[in-house]
């Protein structure tokens, strides 16, 4: 499921296509989605409405237009976007278009259908829609920081990664990024949370911010849906130090130690027992 750097690379593609654009009609497909779609109320709402900005919240895009509507738009597991002229022929799985006042297609496709597209009100122009309401800081802005998690996990027995998957600690983070962290900062991904130390926060901290900013560089990891607007899949993959990679050499340690694979919050995590403590 694309997490905080996948969207983070659908949203800066999107931006440019779609800011200062005009909806003039909308499609809805047959096809599922997490919610139910109704297109007579998306027409209603958003033709005619300009498109102001295009944001993203933890794993969320937030499209919002003129008159405080917004679109709220979670990929799901294999959801991607397309912005093309009209003409060009529907895919397969296409659940979504917007035609646009310049003569193209946005779309949405979602083979599995895991997707949600919700039509919403904001409080205020430029706020975040009350859906979003309880989300932990972003991770890659000056509200997160390792006295953050130190006090969320704080006398809490659950696994480490287990906090760093809570959206309500952090977010955005996911599985294969939180795996990532947990290795840079050398901290297990099963430890309890309330055995972690301030410094161990610190550095965990540190690398939750590192691997996003470097996974948003390279477009997201692809490892095996996800797509960006232009069809390219993610690159951060050949960066990735434990995920994916049980039974394989430690690239810290060596061939004296290799990777091994746990579930934790009902997750596949990968660690290495002698250099994460």
């Amino acid at each position: 499921m694309p997490e905080l750097p996948e969207v983070e690379t659908v949203c800066r593609a999107l931006a440019p296509r779609l800011g200062g654009r005009r909806v003039v009609a909308v499609h809805v497909f047959p096809g599922p989605l997490r919610t139910p779609l109704h297109e007579p109320a998306l027409q209603a709402a958003l033709a005619g409405r300009q498109i102001l900005a295009v944001r993203r919240r933890a794993k969320y895009l937030v499209v919002e237009l003129t008159g405080r509507h917004a679109l709220l738009l979670h990929l799901g597991m294999t959801g991607h976007f397309r912005v093309c002229p009209k003409t060009e022929p529907r895919e397969k799985h296409a659940r979504v278009e917007w035609t646009l006042d310049n003569g193209q297609a946005w779309r949405y496709i979602d083979p599995r259908g895991f997707g949600q597209v919700r039509l919403c009100r904001l409080p205020a122009p430029g706020a975040e829609p009350s859906e979003l309401a309880g989300l932990g800081p972003e991770p890659l802005e000056d509200g997160f920081s390792g006295a953050v998690l130190a006090a969320a996990g704080r006398g809490r027995r659950c696994a480490v990664k287990a906090l760093l998957l809570d959206q309500a600690v952090v977010a955005g983070v996911g599985n294969i990024y939180a795996s990532e962290a947990c290795f840079r900062a050398g901290v297990r991904p099963q430890r309890p949370a309330g055995d972690l130390k301030r410094r161990a926060w610190d550095k965990l901290a540190a690398a939750v911010r590192a691997v996003l900013a470097e996974a948003v560089q390279c477009g997201g990891t692809t490892i095996s849906d996800f797509r960006d607007v232009d069809g390219n899949a993610g690159r951060f993959d050949v960066n990735l130090q434990v995920y994916g990679r049980d039974g394989e050499p430690c690239v810290t340690c060596g061939a004296r130690a290799k990777i091994h694979r746990l579930v934790i919050a009902g997750r596949s995590s990968f660690y290495c027992q002698h250099c994460q403590k």
